[in-house]
């Protein structure tokens, strides 16, 4: 397969990397610092449809493709993982679930807001006692009339904050097992009985909006169940997959990010009479973690290509996925130790993307998660 991009996506990846160096570069240390996200960044991030990459021009999205949405997370991931993230979860996790299995009439009034730049989106599935584990969901929608009301709670729920859009998975049969009985809805956050909590403080991507979002008695009409009754994990688990691929280029992008720094630095510092770059074990390490950037950034382009051209890529993703997590814990802890003590401090950035780069081993399916879908793509059994 030829990963060379072709002119569009070239320009296309220099607009990413121009907005990430001009835009998000000046605020990434503050909002970090201070655990928010500058809503002016994000209306610039929706101004300039990258929120939208993906998505047809028919809903208002830029008619692009998910190659091209990599590009951009790894671009804005390599300045700022909490951007990243922002995007990933509005673009990922609730345009592709309207966008795959929303009717006509869903795609225009929810998707069309979403991916034209007007309103943001994010994805309630997990709980406070099941993250992997979706069969302990607990949150339930019982129906009543022409609604379903729902009650329960969703943790780590990115982008909530300011989302106005919720694709939020509830139990409509509680008999069966939550894969038979789970059913995807899409909800405002203006809803009566919907209530969303403070920040939760974490060790990475601090600038992000995550919180606990309450639902007590939330009354949805039926119009709003996205696809069909009691079939919303499937639609969650597709969500994941496209997850997995900007997860992906999430990682790449705060690898290569993190090896920039430390090779800027290294040709500035000098040890024992000479620059660190000079040193032939510095130039080993940064060789060999360049490759296994190269390596996972391709790896990513793959599974990309392979969604863009309707080919199975859920096993693609989750090795893309494990494999560039892996890499960004491994570039990351190299830059902070190249760079010694500096590396350390929070005046330079690589301590802020050693921090961020951990999530990317969690969430969207933890890397022992991302082992089980790989192995059962090969029938081992």
């Amino acid at each position: 397969m030829d990963f060379k991009l072709d002119k569009v996506h070239q320009l296309q990846q220099q607009l990413f990397r121009t907005f990430a160096e001009t835009e998000i570069k000046p605020l990434a240390k503050d909002m970090d610092e201070t655990e928010k996200y500058d809503l002016n960044l994000l209306k610039k991030l929706q101004k300039y449809g990258f929120l939208g990459i993906p998505y047809a021009k028919e809903y208002g999205g830029c008619g692009s493709d998910t190659l091209a949405y990599t590009l951009c997370m790894e671009e804005v991931s390599k300045i700022d993982a909490s951007t990243g993230i922002t995007i990933s979860v509005h673009t990922s996790l609730a345009c592709s679930c309207l966008n795959n299995f929303g009717t006509e009439e869903q795609k225009q009034k929810f998707l069309r807001p979403l991916v034209d730049g007007s309103k943001i989106g994010c994805f309630g599935l997990t709980e406070p006692g099941a993250g992997s584990d979706v069969q302990g969901a607990q949150t339930v929608a019982v129906e009543d009339g022409d609604d379903y009301v729902i009650t329960g709670s969703k943790i780590f729920t990115t982008n909530s904050g300011f989302a106005d859009t919720i694709i939020l998975f509830a139990l409509t049969d509680r008999t069966v097992p939550a894969a038979k009985g789970l059913t995807a809805f899409i909800v405002d956050r203006n809803m009566p009985g919907v209530e969303v909590g403070d920040n939760i403080q974490r060790m990475g991507i601090r600038a992000a909006s995550n919180c606990i979002v309450s639902y007590d008695n939330v009354r949805v009409p039926k119009s709003r169940i996205l696809g069909q009754l009691n079939k919303g994990f499937k639609i969650a688990m597709g969500a994941l997959d496209c997850g997995r691929i900007g997860i992906a280029a999430q990682s790449v992008g705060i690898a290569q990010g993190a090896l920039n720094e430390a090779i800027k630095y290294a040709k500035e510092r000098k040890q024992f009479g000479k620059k660190i770059v000079a040193f032939q074990n510095t130039q080993f390490n940064i060789a060999d973690l360049q490759t296994k950037i190269d390596a996972a950034r391709l790896m990513t382009w793959r599974a990309a290509i392979a969604e863009d051209n309707h080919e199975r890529f859920s096993p693609l993703a989750a090795m893309a996925k494990l494999f560039a997590s892996d890499v960004a814990n491994q570039v990351t802890r190299y830059a902070v130790q190249m760079m010694g003590g500096y590396g350390y401090c929070r005046e330079y950035p690589v301590e802020r993307m050693m921090r961020d780069a951990k999530i990317t081993e969690i969430y969207e399916g933890t890397s022992e998660v991302m082992k089980i879908v790989i192995a059962g793509s090969m029938k081992l059994k």
